[in-house]
């Protein structure tokens, strides 16, 4: 079960100017079931994606990234789960060129003005022909039905909407899909998002903006240190709010626009986390003062991948000696143990090279019984800081991926 997390309904999803969502059923894993994903773009845009960093990136992610900067603009995006299109070679990549085909001939466009994107099963051939086949019969439907049929092993669609102020006299509204539930580790994860907003942004602009955005969302967090082939993160500006373009980071209206997209990326990335299969509890691990932020990453992530660190959170056990462990072998030079003190929610537990003096067994046991916690380390090494959001390990992870196939 999800950790405090919800289902967005439609009225809880703003509408945005310049997108057009449909969805469809092409049988690719399952009948009788919304696996197929189109969005269509109208008017002048930009589109700005960061992709996964492994090396055996998936088809699609090949093919987006070869499109992603056709000179006449993006027109549509297409995305199917249930195969993966990872692990298929040449004819894998022929496969998301013919399904990108057939999406330009049902809407006017060129090919490399289509972006395919794919989630599920890797090293299976995917069924082209049945999502071309599906294609003509894909139906308009709400962001929250989308949300719904990119879904893998999530058990809640991932939805958010958020509007602000941007510049002196103009609104932005956005509104964004996720899936994730495992095979989520930084640098992307299998994971897929998708904002749309109607601010007006240059493409350079935007691109770069979205990799900033990925960097303090969904590159700050983790279920289960695996990096997907597949992970794409997609930010669409359809300029139809009516403000002058903003083509300049040095233009106010950047951070403006970023804060706004931020934050609606990172409420997406912790319902990631807050879905991950089997989670029952929500971890945040904040670390500071370290020498720099690679140094916190560190730290961070070794205390968040950690089995052991992690299966203590599903039995609420107190055995905070596993963090310490992961704090020590996290990789940081010339680390003085002596000077690290770490917290679990508010109670100092370590300080000094040894369990804080003043921290008892029924502290601990009362902040691990708890569903969501905050593990705080401070190096006394420096400025930096970062913040890192995982999620425990529970029978119900293994039985997941254990039945994936079937």
């Amino acid at each position: 079960m999800a950790v405090n997390l919800s289902e967005r309904h439609e009225g809880e999803l703003l509408h945005i100017d310049g997108v057009q969502v449909f969805v469809g059923q092409a049988g690719v894993k399952k009948p009788n079931h919304d696996d197929l994903t189109l969005m269509v773009l109208t008017g002048k845009n930009a589109v700005g994606a960061v992709f996964t960093q492994n090396r055996f990136c998936a088809a699609p992610v090949y093919i987006a990234k070869s499109h992603l900067f056709d000179e006449d603009g993006v027109r549509a995006l297409v995305i199917n789960t249930g195969n993966a299109n990872a692990g298929t070679g040449g004819q894998g990549r022929a496969d998301a060129v013919e399904v990108c085909a057939a999406v330009a001939r049902q809407i006017g466009c060129k090919t490399t003005q289509v972006l395919p994107f794919s989630t599920g099963v890797i090293l299976e051939p995917l069924p082209a022909d049945k999502i071309i086949e599906a294609l003509p019969r894909v139906k308009p439907v709400h962001w929250s039905e989308a949300a719904r049929a990119i879904m893998t092993t999530d058990t809640i669609p991932k939805a958010a909407s958020r509007e602000g102020k941007v510049g002196e006299n103009h609104t932005v509204r956005a509104t964004g899909i996720a899936k994730g539930s495992g095979m989520i580790h930084p640098n992307m994860a299998t994971m897929l998002s998708f904002i749309v907003c109607d601010a007006n942004v240059s493409q350079p602009v935007l691109q770069l903006m979205t990799k900033e955005i990925a960097d303090v969302s969904f590159n700050a967090i983790t279920v289960d240190g695996d990096t997907s082939t597949n992970d794409s993160f997609v930010i669409i500006a359809t300029a139809k709010n009516g403000q002058s373009q903003i083509d300049n980071i040095a233009d106010p209206r950047y951070e403006q626009l970023k804060a706004l997209l931020s934050g609606l990326a990172l409420e997406l990335a912790q319902a990631i986390v807050r879905d991950g299969e089997g989670a029952t509890k929500f971890i945040t691990i904040e670390v500071d003062n370290a020498a720099d932020r690679d140094e916190a990453r560190k730290v961070a992530y070794a205390i968040a991948h950690s089995p052991l660190v992690k299966t203590a959170f599903f039995a609420s056990d107190p055995n905070l000696g596993r963090l310490l462990a992961a704090i020590g072998y996290a990789g940081v030079e010339n680390l003085d143990t002596d000077k690290i003190k770490m917290w679990l929610g508010d109670v100092l537990v370590a300080e000094q090279g040894g369990r804080a003096e003043s921290y008892t067994e029924e502290q601990g046991q009362a902040v691990m019984n708890q569903d969501e916690i905050t593990v705080r380390v401070s190096l006394n090494r420096g400025q930096a800081k970062t913040t890192v959001y995982t999620c425990d390990f529970s029978h119900d992870y293994v039985t997941i991926n254990a039945d994936y196939r079937s």
